[in-house]
């Protein structure tokens, strides 16, 4: 009996790891992202911290011409090779997850301007380090970094529509700095 307890546990925490996370790059799916960022917001509020964060999306540009021109495994490649490079960038505690086809989220809670910007320029900087290849072919891998910072209270909706605006106008510029708006405080 103890051992079918065992079997069942194991089997309950493989379903719930699969429920909460990507399977190509192993980050927070999309849902399980938005639950903890409103989890995070909503914690602030009943313990009146002062402590907001930052969440930035890193868009891919070149994911679909990738899966076009070489097949959907390697854009699937790409995806979990930049997973891991945000991953690896990022401060502990930090949550990384996939939000769309083509694109990572990251969340830093309790985070500076300052720290965002550190983030942001790692993500950068590894990313261009990088080598990507493909059938003896290097490809180039084009991201936009944008971000929106939060303190007062807000939802997951427009934190995300946020900094998706800031990659999607001003975030493929291949300076540092990465673009970051200030959601007004209510």
């Amino acid at each position: 009996m103890q051992l079918k307890i065992g079997d069942l546990k194991k089997l309950q925490e493989t379903i719930n790891y699969t429920a909460r996370h990507d399977a190509v790059t192993k980050t927070l799916n999309g849902t399980a992202f938005a639950a903890a960022v409103e989890h995070y917001i909503d914690r602030r509020k009943r313990i009146a911290t002062d402590a907001g964060g930052v969440m930035i999306a890193v868009v891919i540009d070149t994911l679909d011409d990738i899966s076009r021109r070489y097949g959907p495994q390697w854009a699937d490649t790409v995806m979990q090779s930049l997973a891991a490079i945000i991953q690896s960038s990022v401060r502990k505690g930090d949550l990384v997850a996939r939000l769309a086809t083509n694109e990572l989220g990251v969340f830093l809670p309790g985070a500076t301007i300052e720290n965002a910007q550190d983030v942001g320029t790692r993500i950068r900087r590894r990313v261009a380090e990088a080598s990507f290849s493909a059938e003896g072919s290097p490809m180039t891998i084009g991201i936009r970094l944008g971000g929106a910072v939060f303190e007062g209270p807000t939802d997951f909706t427009h934190i995300r529509q946020l900094a998706d605006e800031m990659a999607m106008e001003r975030g493929g510029e291949r300076e540092d700095a990465i673009p970051l708006s200030r959601l007004p405080a209510a």
